[in-house]
């Protein structure tokens, strides 16, 4: 008969599997508040082994596990196995919250073992071995190491309880880093090795699968399958005179932390890590200077920006570079015969990473909508009287913001107005010229004034002027009149509403910048100048104001059919994309809070320019002598139409403005 604490934890769950197929009652501890949870899961997973499995409400943080003497007394002399597996495995926890769960508990399942006069089956961990360098035996405890977080140190406490305390049989098991099965996958917790996980999805999202990249190598990285702890535990526990009381759960060959991380990369179709650093290189580094850059607030600070980012705590960068190595001769001396081996790593790599992309990846559980984004928020689109505007500022009143309109014309805003109205949305409207400094200095006293504040703010009116260099040595105002909305109005408004955004720690400016600041897009080069200063200025700002929860997202948008490009008749043969379909754009960077959205052309304008300008420049050239010139005023005819190898090289250019 066996008694196990944790029984609904990671290790536990599969534990009880291997447990059940032995026919014997199996006492399971636990809390109050969790009996009915328990007994939903034996219906779930153990459905035939409902009479074999028998909840004791208890608590191992009180004396005996919370048991009373009559329990006890009950159980004496049937129960011979006490599995104690509960514990706070919790790297972020203080060391009080951790002593008490981790040490106090286990002094109570010591207890309530020699109470039943049962043998007592301890799991621990290879965490005891703490900062230890160098190779660590199963027969080996106190070897003067630190212990750098409160779970490590308590897990070191908590088997010194065992060995010095116990007054009835034990053995100590001490599983590495324990992940999901390597049958299918299983796991129900993110730690360890699945804090790299998010990173690794992103990669393979950013890059294709044959980039390499470079990384650290790292030590060894003892990670064992979940399914694996639990049938060796219970293999082990039924050996009647086993070599030792000791046994390091481990792979008896574990990868090293680089290796690891590119068997998952690989499972993922991500870029692998083929070029590796040595950490021992760094220590080439004199530790004065490498402790003092450390220790500096902007190093510290842009190092918990990026770890959070990714998701990682900063309390498991200490354990990428493990210092111990663990022997694992008593265990597989234990289970000589029994067919139970730690399998290799490469062998079920690709079965967590599934199973974690499937069932445990945050993004699952998160509200990508509009609606959980910037429902019951107050959004500001600037230009919303026509075109991307109308459209995004409809989308957002759907979605349930309370939408500000802004353009000059009230006239128009209206229409915009009860087009919302007919969906059931909520708009206000607030007239503007926003080239005009003192009026948008008004409408941003307006705004707060009224509404409080601003939770999104979208600029979005602009001013295009397609005109080559050649047309415009007379025509500087041209450069002024586009400057003073596209960057100049842009600003005045995210100086107003963010100082309030940075009070409310959270806020989004999406910039609509275009394609042509990535291509450089000759005829353009006022309008360029313009969205390319907006975009400086964002980049500039957004370090200072990341930490203050505002993200500043970039749109750069291709050409759209919109009224703004509707005097530049040869546009009509070429494609555009529609209002709604830009829209489309900008959500994606409302929310999912991206700091750009850009098309894949773009990108490969912006990249083909860094590493081959002259070359990009003579493509462009091509370009800029294929399309006709915009017809000067009251000379409409001069206007040309496009030949068909003007319009082939837009389609092939999609999205580009010529």
């Amino acid at each position: 008969m066996y008694l196990v604490t944790g029984a609904s934890g990671f290790i536990g769950k599969h534990l009880l599997d291997s447990l059940v197929s032995r026919g014997q009652p199996i006492h399971c501890l636990v809390r109050s508040s969790s009996v009915d949870g328990f007994r939903d899961l034996i219906d779930e997973r153990w459905p035939s082994a409902r009479s074999q499995i028998v909840v004791l409400p208890g608590d191992v943080g009180s004396p005996h596990c919370g048991l009373s003497a009559d329990t006890i007394n009950e159980l004496g002399g049937k129960v011979t196995h006490v599995f104690h597996l509960a514990a706070l495995y919790d790297m972020t926890a203080g060391m009080e919250e951790s002593e008490k769960a981790n040490v106090e508990g286990t002094r109570n399942a010591c207890r309530l073992a020699e109470a039943l006069a049962a043998t007592l089956h301890y799991a621990s961990s290879t965490a005891v071995a703490g900062d230890y360098k160098g190779f660590f035996r199963e027969d080996m405890f106190d070897e003067e190491q630190k212990h750098k977080s409160p779970y490590f140190r308590t897990k070191f406490l908590a088997e010194k309880v065992v060995r010095e305390e116990c007054q009835t049989p034990y053995r100590i098991y001490r599983p590495g880093a324990v992940v999901g099965s390597s049958v299918n996958g299983e796991a129900d917790k993110i730690d360890g090795i699945y804090y790299a996980f998010k990173l690794i999805q992103r990669m393979r999202r950013m890059l294709p699968s044959w980039v390499p990249l470079v990384g650290f190598e790292g030590s060894e990285l003892h990670v064992v399958p979940v399914d694996y702890v639990a049938q060796a535990m219970d293999a082990i526990a039924h050996v009647e005179a086993p070599n030792s009381n000791t046994f390091h759960l481990t792979d008896p060959k574990p990868k090293s932390f680089g290796d690891a991380l590119n068997l998952l990369c690989e499972a993922a179709h991500a870029p692998r890590f083929d070029m590796r650093i040595d950490p021992r290189v760094l220590k080439l580094m004199p530790s004065g200077i490498t402790a003092l850059l450390g220790a500096m607030p902007a190093v510290k600070t842009a190092r918990r920006e990026v770890l959070a980012d990714i998701g990682v705590p900063e309390s498991v960068l200490p354990y990428v570079n493990w210092r111990s190595s663990f022997d694992t001769r008593e265990t597989e001396a234990a289970l000589a015969g029994t067919g139970i081996q730690c399998p290799p790593f490469e062998e079920y790599a690709w079965k967590i990473w599934d199973y974690w992309e499937r069932h445990m990846d945050p993004d699952l559980f998160q509200d990508r909508t509009l609606r959980g984004r910037i429902g019951g928020k107050v959004a500001m689109v600037t230009g919303a009287s026509s075109g991307i505007g109308e459209a995004l500022a409809i989308r957002l009143a759907e979605a349930g913001a309370k939408v500000l309109l802004i353009a000059r014309s009230r006239e128009k805003l209206e229409e915009v107005q009860q087009a919302i109205l007919r969906r059931g949305g909520e708009s206000v409207i607030h007239t503007c010229d926003l080239s005009d400094p003192e009026d948008a200095d008004r409408l941003v006293r307006e705004v707060l004034d009224e509404h409080g504040h601003v939770d999104l703010l979208v600029n979005n009116a602009g001013r295009s002027i397609r005109r080559g260099v050649s047309h415009s040595y007379d025509r500087y105002h041209d450069f002024e009149r586009t400057m003073s909305l596209n960057y100049f109005g842009s600003l005045k408004l995210i100086l107003g509403l963010l100082p309030r955004m940075r009070e409310r720690k959270d806020g989004q400016i999406v910039n609509i910048s275009s394609i042509g600041v990535q291509t450089n897009a000759p005829r353009f080069s006022a309008y360029v100048a313009s969205k390319a200063a907006l975009d400086a200025f964002s980049r500039s700002i957004a370090s200072e104001v990341v930490a203050d929860g505002v993200c500043i997202t970039t749109i750069y948008m291709p050409l759209v059919r919109t009224p703004m490009i509707a005097p530049t008749k040869f546009y009509e043969a070429v494609p555009t994309r529609s209002p709604d379909e830009a829209v489309d754009m900008i959500v994606d960077g409302i929310v999912n809070r991206k700091k750009r959205v850009a098309t894949r052309l773009g990108l490969f304008g912006e990249v083909s320019y860094a590493i081959a300008p002259k070359l990009i420049d003579r493509v462009l050239n091509t370009g800029f002598r294929l399309f006709p010139d915009a017809p000067r005023k009251g000379k409409e005819g001069e206007q040309k139409p496009p030949g068909p190898e003007a319009v082939a090289f837009a389609h092939i250019m999609q999205g580009i403005h010529w």
